[in-house]
């Protein structure tokens, strides 16, 4: 029955186009989005029918200004705006890229390189956006050179001058650019077709009916928050409930709270999300929860664990979570969104396998997980007509059936290839079977192994680094690395994950000139390696590893061998000069507590803070700042008040944008003003920050009546932390 319907939709509704138009005409009055703006209750939302009219007449204006037919990039901050500019781009037959607003102070490397590659002509933004960028814009030729439009200011009039375009599946919808900013992005061509076969295949999947509910929080510039988290709901007919990431990762609350207050049903996230929920929600906000409509909660973009599926299982039960609400799955750009999937109505499947079996890429299963045995998490099955194999990269054979290979995939979703890259397109997305001459197929440059239908994914042939979700180019960290500090080579360096505790943590291996190697301070340049690194790229540097000149590995034709980096770090086995570590020795739960007390009854029993109190609401100090700024770091670390130094930078003590915006969220409470979570990187370490903070209240104070609470309203949360 269903296959029936894709037939019916695909010729009656052959565009997303069509599928809008549909919707405004036969259920005009139902809201389609709901756009959660800060967070929790406060609400905008769009009807089909007003999503319809506002697109049309976005449309009107990009035919008037002759922008068919050409690429549009769009700098959207989370919201509806960002929606209707989007079918606005497929209405007017423009194709849309998405892209996500640089941030203050932010270099607009990776943007620019986005529109060389795409050769764009427009830009798309609010007018916010626009006002915030647009002195930079003169800076930058390729940027200044486009025609910028601000769509929140158009006219909804204009709709009855929009002239249908005249596209239809194979139509170009959009590119999604996958790469960075020094390695050449790649934009993938999603056409129409291959849109709306995958979220048929989604639908399918998921059991999704009009009845269902979405709420998502992940960015709408990426591929699972652009598909499952907006099309999605259009194509199945259910509302779409949407909020920022900054709200997400401010307090993970937040998210379950939209999901229970919605009964949201269709609701998912990478691993390291529901590992933040773990970690930062408390028992007691739970029992304010009914989580029993959520029937598929999809983990997916990252590597899956069973140790977090198992602890979130547990500690939702008493909200009416269960475990086969989880739903593990795996895709990717190039195949559009979703490849495999298990059942909404099922457990996930786990398949415990030797380790040093797996290393050679042989799958030998045993009965107990151990220090020689893996768990891994079944990413389901393919739906509809796609086909998956597991496949040699070597031979371009099929792999028996207890061999892990790269995971090949055959399907309608597959996307035509990358935009304006014909060598690549024709590497990757025709490649052929060499014994059986089956193809065209996708090769994804994933590892993994198929057991009774399901495929286990083991890892990466290609060099991708993907941390929280996010996917991270190892090229545009090395370029970041080596431009750190004069005594590191260029192009002698590696950047690669490793598995810690169950997360993966960023490595970099890199060689020393030999002109330094007699007087290398390892601390100096692992402190700038990691500055740099979160500045550009707002990670955490787990480890630095700085070598012998000429030491790294490299192939015959001088290629960086990140593989066998990675494998020497893990073994120990790399001509090492120095190492730095960012490890800290812990210390008790309730040993760091009574530090963090007595550290604020320090600056209580101050004489500037005594002089304060004297009035109703008083000002927030330098040191008082500073040392709710120490407190958080040494909670969130768990070590010694002791080893927090202000003049250090953020990086050093792995504040990622993660935990930035974690932290922003609480600042934000505690001083009782809205703060962006780029004061971290403008004022990168706690003297700056806490300076600027001081200053800003002082401001407030002197022009109106204090905004800010009083330090003994801090609310530290030590249970967050635990």
């Amino acid at each position: 029955m269903e296959k029936n319907y894709f037939a019916v939709l695909t010729r009656n509704e052959a565009t997303l186009v069509d599928l809008l138009g549909k919707r405004a005409l036969q259920q005009p009055n139902q809201v389609g989005y709901t756009f959660l703006v800060d967070g929790e209750t406060k609400e905008i939302s769009l009807t089909y029918q007003e999503l319809d009219q506002k697109a049309r007449s976005l449309a009107a204006k990009l035919q008037s200004i002759k922008a068919t037919k050409q690429r549009a990039l769009l700098l959207y901050p989370p919201g509806l705006d960002f929606i209707i500019a989007f079918f606005g781009c497929l209405y007017a037959g423009v194709t849309a890229v998405p892209v996500y607003p640089p941030r203050r102070n932010q270099r607009m490397t990776r943007l620019q390189s986005i529109v060389t590659d795409a050769q764009a002509s427009f830009a798309l933004t609010t007018t916010s956006v626009f006002s915030s960028i647009q002195q930079r814009l003169t800076e930058e030729s390729e940027l200044a050179s486009l025609h910028w439009l601000t769509t929140d200011d158009i006219p909804t009039n204009l709709d009855l001058d929009w002239q249908k375009p005249q596209i239809n599946q194979n139509t170009l919808a959009f590119l999604q650019y996958t790469s960075g900013s020094t390695g050449k992005p790649k934009g993938v061509m999603v056409n129409h077709g291959n849109l709306l076969h995958n979220l048929e295949y989604i639908k399918q999947a998921f059991e999704l009916t009009p009845d269902s509910v979405s709420v998502t929080w992940l960015p709408s510039f990426h591929d699972m928050g652009l598909i499952d988290g907006i099309f999605q709901p259009l194509y199945a007919g259910f509302l779409g409930v949407l909020m920022s990431p900054v709200s997400f990762l401010q307090q993970p609350i937040r998210w379950l709270e939209a999901i229970s207050r919605y009964r949201a049903t269709h609701c998912g996230a990478p691993n390291f999300a529901y590992d933040l929920c773990d970690r930062q929600i408390t028992p007691e906000q739970l029992s304010f929860l009914d989580l029993s409509s959520w029937s598929s909660a999809y983990s997916g973009a990252e590597p899956i664990r069973r140790e977090t599926l198992k602890r979130l299982a547990a500690k939702f039960e008493p909200c009416g979570f269960r475990a086969n609400f989880f739903y593990p799955c795996y895709g990717l750009a190039e195949a559009t969104l979703m490849v495999s999937g298990g059942s909404v109505k099922d457990e996930p499947i786990y398949c415990t396998v030797q380790t040093d079996a797996l290393t050679k890429n042989q799958v030998v299963e045993v009965s107990e997980p151990g220090q020689s045995a893996v768990e891994l998490v079944s990413c389901g099955r393919a739906w509809m007509d796609t086909k998956i194999v597991i496949v040699n990269p070597e031979s371009m054979t099929t792999c028996a059936a207890n061999e892990v290979g790269e995971i090949w995939v055959s399907s309608p979703s597959v996307t035509d290839g990358y935009w304006k890259r014909p060598q690549e397109t024709q590497q990757t997305f025709h490649a052929q079977l060499q014994d059986t001459k089956a193809g065209p197929f996708l090769r994804t440059g994933d590892l993994g192994f198929l057991l009774n239908g399901e495929l286990f994914v083991t890892g990466r042939l290609k060099d991708i680094i993907i941390i929280r979700g996010q996917n991270h180019y190892p090229q545009d960290i090395e370029f970041t690395v080596h431009k750190s500090h004069v005594a590191l080579r260029p192009n002698c360096g590696a950047a690669f994950s490793v598995e810690v505790e169950g997360i993966e943590r960023l490595v970099i291996v890199q060689e020393v000139e030999r002109t330094y190697l007699r007087r290398l301070d390892v601390n100096e340049v692992a402190k700038a390696i990691s500055q740099a690194v979160f500045q550009q790229h707002q990670l955490q540097v787990y480890a630095v590893v700085l070598l012998k000149t000429a030491s790294i590995p490299k192939t015959s034709s001088g290629k960086i061998q990140r593989h066998a980096c990675r494998n020497h770090f893990l073994d120990g086995s790399l001509d090492v000069v120095g190492q730095w570590t960012a490890n800290f020795p812990q210390v008790d739960l309730l040993q760091l507590q009574q530090e963090v007390e007595n550290l604020w009854q320090k600056v209580q029993n101050s004489p500037e803070s005594k002089t304060e109190q004297k009035s109703i609401k008083p000002a927030l100090t330098q040191e008082a700042i500073a040392t709710w700024l120490i407190s958080h770091l040494a909670l969130s670390l768990k070590v010694s008040i002791d080893r927090i130094d202000i003049y250090e930078p953020f990086a050093t003590y792995g504040l990622d944008s993660a935990l930035a915006v974690s932290m922003t969220g609480e600042l934000s409470k505690w001083v009782g003003c809205e703060l962006d979570p780029t004061v971290f990187w403008e004022y990168p370490n706690i003297e700056m920050l806490a300076q600027y903070l001081a200053a800003e209240y002082l401001l407030l104070q002197s022009a109106t009546s204090p905004v800010i609470s009083n330090i003994d309203e801090r609310q530290i949360q030590i249970s967050s932390y635990s």
